[in-house]
């Protein structure tokens, strides 16, 4: 009934229009406010499937997923689980992203999943290998662009509710990206941050230099208050 419910736009003249209906079989747009139950009642059907028919037992497979994301992971015949699993979601009539979906072999190959990156890391203290995780690049560009956009030269905000919606977001990444190999990252994107704050700061005060001596590590991650990425808790490297 949702997804039959008619839909009225507004253009940008102003003129109103009317979608969907009776006749809809689009469905609903990703990011729509059904997606994420749709997501969970088609999933609930797929595990099922997993379970019933063995795939499991069948490739040495684990199924791990949120909402429509998913990762199978096969100790044999990958290739074999993916054309099965291609049939059920054609059978109900859906369709899997082709160009997020690949076969890869996780001793040589990353992946990404859920903003993270796995793929196989080496000890710094014993040399062994071990399958890792990092946030991936383009979790990391995210939060770059994020960051630009929250110092840009025309935020005229009070400085205090500049830092503190800048620690809002700071806090949040971190938060989710807790676990797995995050030191070197972090320690890298306080650099970032350190730059962008220390430029933000030297062209609202008009300084005549690039506030390098001004706007020193100490002063922006100490008397500033912007909140370290390293200083906060993490799981694992």
């Amino acid at each position: 009934m949702w997804l039959k419910a008619p839909v009225e736009i507004k253009e940008r003249n102003g003129q109103k229009r009317v979608t969907g209906g009776k006749r809809n079989k689009l469905g609903t747009p990703q990011g729509g406010v059904l997606s994420p139950l749709l997501a969970n009642l088609y999933m609930h059907r797929f595990i099922k499937a997993f379970r019933k028919f063995g795939l499991g037992e069948k490739h040495g497979a684990v199924l791990v997923n949120y909402a429509d994301d998913f990762v199978v992971l096969c100790r044999r015949n990958a290739p074999g689980a993916l054309t099965k699993i291609r049939s059920w979601f054609t059978a109900i009539g859906l369709e899997i992203n082709e160009s997020k979906t690949s076969v890869r072999d996780a001793r040589q190959e990353s992946f990404d999943f859920l903003g993270y990156t796995f793929k196989t890391q080496r000890s710094f203290k014993s040399g062994r290998l071990y399958p890792g995780a990092v946030p991936s690049v383009k979790a990391v560009k995210r939060l770059k662009e994020s960051v630009r956009h929250q110092l840009h030269r025309a935020n005229m905000n009070p400085l205090e509710l500049v830092v503190e919606r800048l620690n809002r977001t700071l806090r949040g990444w971190a938060n989710y990206f807790r676990y797995g190999t995050v030191l070197c990252v972090r320690q890298k994107l306080d650099r970032f941050i350190h730059d962008r704050v220390r430029h933000f700061l030297a062209r609202r005060a008009k300084c005549s230099t690039r506030g390098t001596r001004r706007y020193r590590w100490a002063y922006v991650y100490g008397d500033l208050g912007v909140v370290s990425l390293n200083s906060l808790p993490r799981v694992g490297a």
